[in-house]
Protein backbone atom coordinates (compact mmCIF):
# COMPACT_ATOMS: atom_id res chain seq x y z
CA UNK A 1 0.00 0.00 0.00
CA UNK A 2 1.03 3.34 -1.16
CA UNK A 3 1.76 5.73 1.79
CA UNK A 4 1.11 9.37 0.10
CA UNK A 5 3.14 11.70 2.70
CA UNK A 6 6.18 9.09 2.58
CA UNK A 7 5.77 9.64 -0.92
CA UNK A 8 5.95 13.04 -0.97
CA UNK A 9 9.02 12.97 1.25
CA UNK A 10 10.38 10.79 -1.34
CA UNK A 11 9.47 12.99 -4.17
CA UNK A 12 10.82 16.55 -2.63
CA UNK A 13 13.86 14.75 -1.64
CA UNK A 14 14.51 13.06 -5.15
CA UNK A 15 13.83 16.32 -7.01
CA UNK A 16 16.26 18.05 -4.53
CA UNK A 17 19.24 15.87 -5.52
CA UNK A 18 18.78 15.99 -8.93
CA UNK A 19 18.70 19.78 -8.53
CA UNK A 20 21.98 19.59 -6.43
CA UNK A 21 24.15 17.40 -9.13
CA UNK A 22 22.65 19.67 -11.84
CA UNK A 23 24.18 22.65 -9.74
CA UNK A 24 27.06 21.18 -8.56
CA UNK A 25 28.27 18.82 -11.63
CA UNK A 26 29.08 21.97 -15.19
CA UNK A 27 29.53 23.02 -17.22
CA UNK A 28 25.33 24.16 -18.12
CA UNK A 29 25.40 25.25 -14.54
CA UNK A 30 28.91 27.67 -14.25
CA UNK A 31 27.16 29.44 -17.28
CA UNK A 32 23.26 29.70 -15.94
CA UNK A 33 24.88 30.25 -12.59
CA UNK A 34 25.44 34.33 -13.34
CA UNK A 35 21.71 34.42 -14.07
CA UNK A 36 20.43 33.32 -10.46
CA UNK A 37 24.29 33.18 -8.28
CA UNK A 38 22.41 32.08 -4.79
CA UNK A 39 20.05 29.84 -6.01
CA UNK A 40 22.90 27.65 -8.28
CA UNK A 41 24.73 28.27 -4.94
CA UNK A 42 22.36 27.00 -2.31
CA UNK A 43 21.35 24.16 -4.39
CA UNK A 44 25.08 23.04 -4.98
CA UNK A 45 25.91 23.54 -1.46
CA UNK A 46 22.80 22.88 0.65
CA UNK A 47 20.66 20.78 -1.57
CA UNK A 48 22.91 17.34 -0.94
CA UNK A 49 21.52 17.41 2.51
CA UNK A 50 17.84 15.72 0.76
CA UNK A 51 19.30 12.32 1.22
CA UNK A 52 18.37 12.26 4.75
CA UNK A 53 15.05 12.27 4.29
CA UNK A 54 15.89 8.77 2.09
CA UNK A 55 17.87 7.38 5.33
CA UNK A 56 15.31 8.44 7.72
CA UNK A 57 12.28 6.85 5.54
CA UNK A 58 14.28 4.01 4.96
CA UNK A 59 14.44 3.53 8.59
CA UNK A 60 10.82 3.90 8.97
CA UNK A 61 9.80 1.54 6.39
CA UNK A 62 12.50 -1.07 7.50
CA UNK A 63 10.95 -1.01 11.04
CA UNK A 64 6.83 -1.54 9.40
CA UNK A 65 8.21 -4.31 7.19
CA UNK A 66 10.89 -6.35 8.98
CA UNK A 67 9.80 -5.68 12.95
CA UNK A 68 6.43 -3.48 12.98
CA UNK A 69 5.90 -4.46 16.61
CA UNK A 70 9.65 -4.19 17.30
CA UNK A 71 10.70 -8.08 17.16
CA UNK A 72 12.25 -9.29 14.06
CA UNK A 73 9.34 -10.79 12.48
CA UNK A 74 10.86 -12.81 9.59
CA UNK A 75 12.53 -16.37 10.56
CA UNK A 76 14.86 -16.14 7.83
CA UNK A 77 17.12 -12.69 7.78
CA UNK A 78 19.21 -13.89 5.29
CA UNK A 79 16.69 -14.33 2.46
CA UNK A 80 15.34 -10.85 3.82
CA UNK A 81 18.54 -9.48 2.82
CA UNK A 82 19.22 -11.40 -0.23
CA UNK A 83 15.62 -9.68 -1.37
CA UNK A 84 16.79 -6.11 -0.06
CA UNK A 85 19.73 -7.05 -2.59
CA UNK A 86 17.61 -7.88 -5.42
CA UNK A 87 15.39 -4.81 -4.94
CA UNK A 88 18.03 -2.19 -4.50
CA UNK A 89 21.21 -3.59 -6.66
CA UNK A 90 19.03 -5.11 -9.91
CA UNK A 91 17.67 -2.02 -11.20
CA UNK A 92 21.28 -0.15 -9.83
CA UNK A 93 23.34 -2.36 -12.25
CA UNK A 94 21.10 -1.63 -15.31
CA UNK A 95 21.42 1.98 -14.16
CA UNK A 96 25.17 1.66 -14.15
CA UNK A 97 24.82 0.62 -18.11
CA UNK A 98 22.90 3.83 -18.70
CA UNK A 99 25.86 5.49 -17.05
CA UNK A 100 28.36 3.90 -18.58
CA UNK A 101 26.83 4.28 -22.03
CA UNK A 102 25.98 7.93 -21.19
CA UNK A 103 29.41 8.52 -19.87
CA UNK A 104 30.65 7.24 -23.24
CA UNK A 105 28.53 9.11 -25.49
CA UNK A 106 28.58 12.84 -23.06
CA UNK A 107 32.96 11.84 -23.33
CA UNK A 108 32.80 12.59 -27.28
CA UNK A 109 31.25 16.04 -27.09
CA UNK A 110 32.97 17.56 -24.37
CA UNK A 111 35.90 17.04 -21.77
CA UNK A 112 34.77 18.02 -18.32
CA UNK A 113 36.22 16.03 -14.59
CA UNK A 114 32.66 14.95 -14.20
CA UNK A 115 32.98 11.99 -16.69
CA UNK A 116 34.51 8.65 -15.42
CA UNK A 117 37.41 6.49 -16.81
CA UNK A 118 36.00 3.74 -19.14
CA UNK A 119 35.29 0.82 -16.51
CA UNK A 120 37.92 -1.91 -15.37
CA UNK A 121 36.81 -5.41 -14.56
CA UNK A 122 37.78 -5.30 -10.81
CA UNK A 123 35.49 -2.13 -10.80
CA UNK A 124 32.54 -3.12 -12.20
CA UNK A 125 32.74 -6.18 -9.83
CA UNK A 126 33.16 -3.97 -6.57
CA UNK A 127 30.03 -1.92 -7.52
CA UNK A 128 28.22 -5.04 -8.58
CA UNK A 129 28.84 -6.38 -4.78
CA UNK A 130 28.19 -2.61 -3.70
CA UNK A 131 31.51 -2.21 -2.31
CA UNK A 132 33.09 0.45 -4.68
CA UNK A 133 33.67 2.95 -2.01
CA UNK A 134 35.31 0.66 0.58
CA UNK A 135 37.29 -0.99 -2.11
CA UNK A 136 38.95 2.95 -3.05
CA UNK A 137 37.32 2.55 -7.02
CA UNK A 138 36.41 5.59 -8.66
CA UNK A 139 32.52 5.50 -8.98
CA UNK A 140 30.43 5.18 -12.33
CA UNK A 141 27.49 7.35 -11.71
CA UNK A 142 27.34 10.19 -8.54
CA UNK A 143 24.82 8.45 -5.78
CA UNK A 144 25.49 5.43 -6.16
CA UNK A 145 27.58 5.45 -2.71
CA UNK A 146 23.87 5.79 -0.98
CA UNK A 147 22.82 2.78 -2.58
CA UNK A 148 25.57 0.72 -0.95
CA UNK A 149 25.38 2.45 2.54
CA UNK A 150 21.29 1.85 2.11
CA UNK A 151 22.23 -1.87 1.86
CA UNK A 152 24.88 -1.91 4.98
CA UNK A 153 22.19 -0.46 7.11
CA UNK A 154 19.47 -2.80 6.13
CA UNK A 155 21.76 -5.37 7.00
CA UNK A 156 22.95 -3.73 10.58
CA UNK A 157 19.01 -3.20 11.16
CA UNK A 158 18.14 -7.27 10.40
CA UNK A 159 21.44 -8.61 12.50
CA UNK A 160 20.50 -5.99 15.78
CA UNK A 161 16.87 -7.13 15.45
CA UNK A 162 18.07 -11.22 15.01
CA UNK A 163 20.55 -10.48 18.04
CA UNK A 164 17.80 -9.15 20.28
CA UNK A 165 15.44 -11.75 19.42
CA UNK A 166 18.52 -14.07 21.00
CA UNK A 167 19.07 -12.19 24.01
CA UNK A 168 15.31 -12.27 24.68
CA UNK A 169 11.49 -12.29 24.33
CA UNK A 170 9.90 -9.22 23.16
CA UNK A 171 10.40 -6.07 21.81
CA UNK A 172 12.74 -4.22 24.20
CA UNK A 173 16.12 -6.12 23.03
CA UNK A 174 15.92 -5.19 19.93
CA UNK A 175 14.36 -1.38 19.91
CA UNK A 176 17.71 -0.97 23.01
CA UNK A 177 20.18 -2.57 19.86
CA UNK A 178 18.83 -0.13 17.54
CA UNK A 179 18.86 2.53 20.43
CA UNK A 180 22.20 2.02 21.57
CA UNK A 181 24.03 1.71 17.79
CA UNK A 182 22.16 5.27 16.79
CA UNK A 183 22.88 6.82 19.51
CA UNK A 184 27.13 5.78 18.61
CA UNK A 185 26.57 6.98 15.36
CA UNK A 186 24.67 10.47 16.29
CA UNK A 187 27.60 11.24 19.03
CA UNK A 188 30.86 9.53 17.04
CA UNK A 189 30.84 7.88 14.11
CA UNK A 190 28.72 10.68 12.21
CA UNK A 191 31.22 13.30 13.63
CA UNK A 192 34.24 11.43 11.76
CA UNK A 193 33.97 11.77 8.19
CA UNK A 194 36.55 9.15 7.98
CA UNK A 195 33.14 6.80 8.55
CA UNK A 196 31.49 8.08 5.93
CA UNK A 197 31.93 5.00 3.39
CA UNK A 198 30.53 3.20 6.49
CA UNK A 199 26.51 2.87 7.24
CA UNK A 200 27.98 3.35 10.98
CA UNK A 201 28.34 6.89 9.91
CA UNK A 202 24.51 7.52 8.34
CA UNK A 203 22.75 5.02 11.46
CA UNK A 204 21.68 7.32 13.13
CA UNK A 205 19.40 9.14 10.57
CA UNK A 206 18.00 5.16 9.82
CA UNK A 207 17.60 4.55 13.55
CA UNK A 208 15.92 7.87 13.98
CA UNK A 209 13.07 7.19 11.09
CA UNK A 210 13.25 3.27 12.93
CA UNK A 211 12.73 4.53 16.67
CA UNK A 212 9.77 7.12 15.26
CA UNK A 213 7.82 4.12 13.75
CA UNK A 214 8.17 2.34 16.64
CA UNK A 215 7.26 5.14 18.61
CA UNK A 216 3.93 6.61 16.73
CA UNK A 217 2.27 3.00 17.98
CA UNK A 218 3.05 3.75 21.66
CA UNK A 219 0.38 5.07 24.19
CA UNK A 220 3.62 7.08 25.11
CA UNK A 221 4.32 8.65 21.69
CA UNK A 222 4.60 12.43 23.13
CA UNK A 223 6.98 10.89 25.62
CA UNK A 224 8.88 8.84 22.87
CA UNK A 225 9.37 12.08 21.00
CA UNK A 226 10.33 14.25 23.71
CA UNK A 227 12.99 11.42 23.96
CA UNK A 228 14.15 11.47 20.63
CA UNK A 229 13.83 15.45 20.12
CA UNK A 230 16.13 15.32 23.42
CA UNK A 231 18.41 12.93 22.73
CA UNK A 232 19.24 14.16 19.00
CA UNK A 233 18.98 17.63 20.59
CA UNK A 234 21.81 17.14 22.56
CA UNK A 235 23.96 15.34 19.58
CA UNK A 236 23.13 18.81 17.78
CA UNK A 237 24.83 20.66 20.55
CA UNK A 238 27.61 18.84 20.94
CA UNK A 239 28.45 19.25 17.06
CA UNK A 240 26.06 21.48 15.07
CA UNK A 241 25.28 18.97 11.46
CA UNK A 242 22.17 20.75 9.59
CA UNK A 243 22.03 16.94 7.88
CA UNK A 244 21.55 16.00 11.48
CA UNK A 245 18.82 18.83 12.48
CA UNK A 246 16.68 18.22 8.87
CA UNK A 247 17.07 13.92 9.97
CA UNK A 248 14.99 14.86 13.28
CA UNK A 249 12.42 17.31 11.38
CA UNK A 250 12.11 14.00 9.37
CA UNK A 251 11.60 11.59 11.72
CA UNK A 252 9.53 13.55 13.81
CA UNK A 253 7.17 14.76 11.15
CA UNK A 254 7.11 10.92 10.32
CA UNK A 255 6.12 9.80 13.95
CA UNK A 256 3.29 12.29 14.05
CA UNK A 257 2.34 11.19 10.73
CA UNK A 258 2.02 7.54 11.69
CA UNK A 259 -0.10 8.36 15.23
CA UNK A 260 -2.48 10.57 13.10
CA UNK A 261 -4.49 9.55 9.87
CA UNK A 262 -1.81 11.79 7.85
CA UNK A 263 0.74 8.83 6.90
CA UNK A 264 -1.77 7.10 4.88
CA UNK A 265 -4.16 10.00 4.04
CA UNK A 266 -2.21 13.08 3.10
CA UNK A 267 -1.27 14.79 0.81
CA UNK A 268 -3.55 13.83 -2.12
CA UNK A 269 -1.52 14.99 -4.82
CA UNK A 270 -0.94 12.93 -7.86
CA UNK A 271 2.09 14.60 -9.26
CA UNK A 272 3.53 14.12 -5.68
CA UNK A 273 2.53 10.30 -5.95
CA UNK A 274 4.27 9.87 -9.00
CA UNK A 275 7.00 11.59 -8.33
CA UNK A 276 7.71 9.50 -5.07
CA UNK A 277 6.27 6.60 -7.06
CA UNK A 278 9.91 7.22 -9.22
CA UNK A 279 11.85 8.61 -6.89
CA UNK A 280 14.94 5.20 -6.77
CA UNK A 281 14.59 5.47 -10.49
CA UNK A 282 14.99 9.22 -11.23
CA UNK A 283 17.74 9.00 -8.34
CA UNK A 284 19.69 6.34 -10.85
CA UNK A 285 19.04 7.54 -13.43
CA UNK A 286 19.17 11.08 -13.56
CA UNK A 287 22.96 11.75 -13.55
CA UNK A 288 23.83 10.23 -16.90
CA UNK A 289 20.68 11.78 -18.74
CA UNK A 290 22.29 15.10 -17.00
CA UNK A 291 25.70 14.37 -18.49
CA UNK A 292 24.42 13.62 -22.24
CA UNK A 293 22.35 17.36 -22.25
CA UNK A 294 25.22 19.03 -20.52
CA UNK A 295 27.54 17.59 -22.93
CA UNK A 296 25.13 18.27 -25.99
CA UNK A 297 24.76 21.94 -24.85
CA UNK A 298 28.41 22.37 -24.52
CA UNK A 299 28.94 21.11 -28.34
CA UNK A 300 26.22 22.39 -30.06
CA UNK A 301 24.54 24.98 -28.13
CA UNK A 302 25.53 28.77 -27.99
CA UNK A 303 27.98 29.84 -24.79
CA UNK A 304 25.37 31.77 -23.17
CA UNK A 305 23.60 32.12 -19.82
CA UNK A 306 20.01 32.26 -20.97
CA UNK A 307 20.67 29.08 -23.55
CA UNK A 308 22.02 27.23 -20.85
CA UNK A 309 19.83 27.73 -18.16
CA UNK A 310 17.12 26.27 -20.26
CA UNK A 311 19.17 23.00 -20.88
CA UNK A 312 19.74 22.79 -17.01
CA UNK A 313 15.96 22.68 -17.40
CA UNK A 314 15.35 20.71 -19.97
CA UNK A 315 18.31 17.97 -17.95
CA UNK A 316 15.57 18.11 -15.12
CA UNK A 317 12.57 16.82 -17.30
CA UNK A 318 14.34 14.71 -19.03
CA UNK A 319 15.85 12.88 -15.44
CA UNK A 320 12.06 12.67 -14.58
CA UNK A 321 10.92 11.56 -17.70
CA UNK A 322 13.58 8.70 -17.70
CA UNK A 323 13.31 7.78 -14.16
CA UNK A 324 9.66 7.11 -15.45
CA UNK A 325 10.53 5.23 -18.13
CA UNK A 326 13.07 3.26 -16.34
CA UNK A 327 10.58 2.75 -13.08
CA UNK A 328 7.81 1.27 -15.76
CA UNK A 329 9.82 -0.84 -17.59
CA UNK A 330 12.96 -1.78 -15.55
CA UNK A 331 12.79 -1.11 -11.98
CA UNK A 332 9.13 -2.96 -11.83
CA UNK A 333 9.87 -5.95 -13.94
CA UNK A 334 13.50 -6.73 -12.99
CA UNK A 335 13.13 -8.03 -9.89
CA UNK A 336 11.04 -10.93 -11.90
CA UNK A 337 13.26 -11.57 -14.78
CA UNK A 338 16.62 -11.87 -12.29
CA UNK A 339 14.23 -14.63 -10.35
CA UNK A 340 13.36 -16.22 -13.67
CA UNK A 341 17.22 -16.23 -14.40
CA UNK A 342 18.35 -18.04 -11.09
CA UNK A 343 16.02 -20.87 -11.95
CA UNK A 344 17.28 -21.68 -15.14
CA UNK A 345 20.88 -21.51 -13.78
CA UNK A 346 19.90 -23.59 -11.02
CA UNK A 347 17.17 -26.19 -12.54
CA UNK A 348 20.58 -27.78 -14.46
CA UNK A 349 22.38 -27.32 -10.74
CA UNK A 350 19.39 -29.43 -9.32
CA UNK A 351 18.37 -31.96 -12.17
CA UNK A 352 22.42 -32.92 -12.17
Amino acid sequence: MRLPFIDALKAIASQLIVLHHLAFYGPMSDRAETLAPALFGWLAEHARIAVQVFLVVGGFLAARTLAPTGTLATTDPLAAIARRYRKLALPYLAALLLAIAGTALAGRWMTHDSLSAPPQLGQLLAHALLLHDLLDYEALSAGVWYVAIDFQLFILFVLLLQLGRGLGRGPTPGILLVAGLSLLSLFHFNRDAAWDDWGLYFFGAYGLGALAYWAGASDRASRWALLIGTVAGAALLTDFRSRLALALVIALALLIARRSALLGQWPRHRPLAWLGRISYAVFLVHFPVCLVVNAAFVRFAPDDAGIQALGVLLAWVASVLTGDLFHRHVETRIDGWGLRLAALLWRPVRSG
